[in-house]
């Protein structure tokens, strides 16, 4: 009989069960991954693991209005003002388990200050594994959840393992992320494209939604955004986990006949990605779109940091030249690009890619494009493909600020969640804030759990 069993072992899982053990030292508490433990940690394990924090001690300005604006006013606000009021404490917590933190490497040196840790997601794993061990934290690899176990009142009991182990616990912690990695499931909320769509990384595939089946299974309720989805535009000529493709606001997409499709610089390319990712795999033919820049985007202070591939774009010094050389037709393009500069009609000295910069293209010409807006003359002229990863899924489990699962009778006993399987994301992903959620309120729930069956 185990005190605590925590399904999943990333940042939320793991902060868990540290949280927990630290409040119940002689617990008996097991992590369990469905991978080896070299590949355990689902998303965290590849993710940058970026957070809106303004420092170590402080979140970024407008947080939680940032969060009401991305969820479109559908998001919980009590949530979100948790989240804000815990981070600094939990960072603090974090560094204790032997987390080191550091300012990130942004995609445009002007944007936000964001902190991520030294060594990204695995760096946060390789900390918070060792402090586990040293913690006697038990590790179970290999370990598929398949079922709850409950009792007649409905309490969780433990759970039951693909391999037919019944585990029994005093609490359960869901954290296994969320149903990316599911054709099935995916294919059931975004239809038949879904099933194709990319996982951004090794980890993003792990994640089945194991947890949220066995949990809806055992009368959880479902909250969040089925809808929704965090998903973000990589070159897929990459085998590279996030290989990702973010200069397009500063030239034009096309699709595969040359047309544009989509206004570029709509916003700040992490409140575009989603749209645009969305667009290019469900909309176009081939699921494939082509980011055409010339030569003055690699003047761009950080435009090594908007191009994560390690593969080199097509290059031409002519349009038609570009354009034969990926497959479009050269008249088509050289149209596109020829319509599109005689309709950047404002002063390219106005340009500032750290920001909206207004600098658009004359009122009427669609589609059109809101910021960014400038001539592409400048050779060599350059193409990369671009098509749709998905990093995680929105819809999961319905919890109370305790990491509590809901039940249609209120918390079901014995069963908490926290990261992505939990459903509080709606319309648009909150840019860097996956991991900061994980981490704290993943130790909500391990501290609350522990003391369920060690008050």
């Amino acid at each position: 009989m185990h005190d605590l069993l925590i399904v999943g072992q990333g940042a939320a899982g793991l902060a868990a069960a540290l949280s927990a053990k630290e409040l119940a030292p002689k617990a008996r508490i097991a992590v369990l991954d469905r991978m080896p433990a070299a590949q355990a940690g689902g998303n965290t394990r590849w993710s940058p693991s970026n957070m809106r924090m303004q420092s170590l001690q402080e979140v970024s300005p407008h947080f939680e209005e940032d969060m009401a604006a991305a969820s479109a006013g559908r998001g919980d606000p009590a949530y979100f003002h948790t989240l804000a009021a815990q981070a600094p404490e939990t960072l603090a917590w974090a560094q204790r388990q032997g987390v080191q933190f550091q300012t990130m490497d942004y995609f445009l040196k002007a944007w936000p200050t964001r902190i991520q840790p030294v060594g990204k997601g695995a760096g946060l794993l390789e900390a918070f594994v060792q402090s586990a061990r040293d913690k006697g934290i038990e590790f179970i690899h290999g370990c598929q959840a398949v079922q709850l176990l409950t009792a007649s009142d409905g309490a969780v009991e433990g759970i039951v393992t693909a391999d037919g182990q019944r585990l029994l616990a005093r609490a359960v912690v869901l954290a296994c992320g969320g149903f990316q990695g599911n054709p099935d499931m995916m294919r059931e909320q975004f239809g038949e494209r879904a099933a194709t769509l990319r996982p951004i990384s090794p980890g993003t595939a792990h994640n089945d939604g194991e947890g949220i089946r066995m949990a809806l299974a055992a009368g959880a309720l479902a909250s969040g955004d089925w809808d929704g989805m965090h998903i973000e535009p990589v070159d897929p000529r990459s085998p590279r986990p996030a290989a990702l493709v973010l200069a397009y606001p500063y030239g034009i997409v096309v699709d595969q006949i040359g047309r544009r499709f989509f206004d570029e610089g709509g916003a700040l390319v992490h409140e575009t990605w989603e749209a645009f990712s969305r667009t290019v795999h469900f909309e176009l033919p081939g699921s494939v779109a082509w980011t055409i820049l010339d030569a003055s985007a690699q003047d761009i202070p950080g435009y090594a940091n908007a191009v994560r591939s390690e593969v080199p774009p097509v290059q031409a010094d002519t349009i038609e030249a570009l354009a034969a050389l990926i497959g479009i037709d050269p008249g088509a393009l050289a149209d596109t690009v020829s319509r599109y500069n005689a309709a950047c009609i404002g002063d390219p000295a106005r340009f500032d890619a750290s920001k909206l910069d207004g600098l658009s293209t004359a009122p009427g010409f669609a589609p059109g494009k809101s910021n960014w807006a400038f001539a592409l003359r400048k050779a060599p002229f350059l193409a990369f493909p671009v098509a749709g990863a998905i990093v995680y899924t929105f819809g999961g489990l319905s919890t109370d600020l305790q990491a509590r699962v809901l039940g249609r009778h209120g918390p079901v006993p014995g069963l908490y969640a926290a990261g992505e399987i939990t459903g509080h994301f709606y319309a648009q992903a909150p840019n860097a804030v996956a991991v900061m959620r994980a981490l704290v309120f993943g130790r909500i729930a391990g501290r609350n759990a522990i003391q369920t069956t060690h008050p």
